[in-house]
């Protein structure tokens, strides 16, 4: 071994100076190819599956996607299973219905941004014609007037040509 390579490995200890070990031979004969020892492969092995389980979760609730069109295709004339009536499966229909329902009515607050606009469609206090800060009707002015009596002269000589 060369002092290069005691140093380095002198520095570590156990697993680690096996893997720096193993590194700098096999950095240093590219044209041999050295096998790692059993336990420093048996090391990596365990610390991949234990990654693997800590970030794994395992589902078991699986549903139809009711956000997918069904094609259902109908059964043969005259055979007798299609024919039997089976029981509807109550949380199915539950889905596709609440599926197709607008988000106001699925959901307690918008989802998006965009769904924030228009999100409450009820005024927010009581309509009064009365009061004039919130009310404005249509109001005709002398210019109004004069207008609305010029266009209807126009469209009368525009028909009669």
């Amino acid at each position: 071994m060369s002092t290069m390579l005691r140093r380095c490995v002198a520095r570590t200890k156990g697993y680690a100076a096996d893997l720096v070990y193993d590194f700098v031979t096999m950095a240093g004969n590219q044209n041999k190819t050295e096998v790692r020892n059993a336990v420093a492969q048996n090391a990596i092995l365990v610390e991949t599956i234990l990654k693997e389980q800590r970030n794994q979760k395992l589902f078991l609730n699986y549903s139809i996607n009711p956000f997918r069109k069904i094609h259902t295709l109908t059964g043969k004339p005259n055979s007798m299973h299609d024919i039997e009536d089976g029981e509807e499966d109550v949380h199915f229909k539950k889905v596709i219905e609440r599926s197709h329902q607008e988000p106001v009515r699925k959901y307690l607050y918008p989802q998006t941004e965009s769904q924030e606009y228009g999100w409450m469609t009820q005024p927010l206090g009581e309509f009064d014609p009365l009061d004039e800060r919130v009310y404005f009707p249509i109001r005709s002015s002398a210019i109004t007037k004069f207008m609305e009596a010029a266009w209807r002269a126009r469209e009368q000589s525009h028909n009669l040509n």
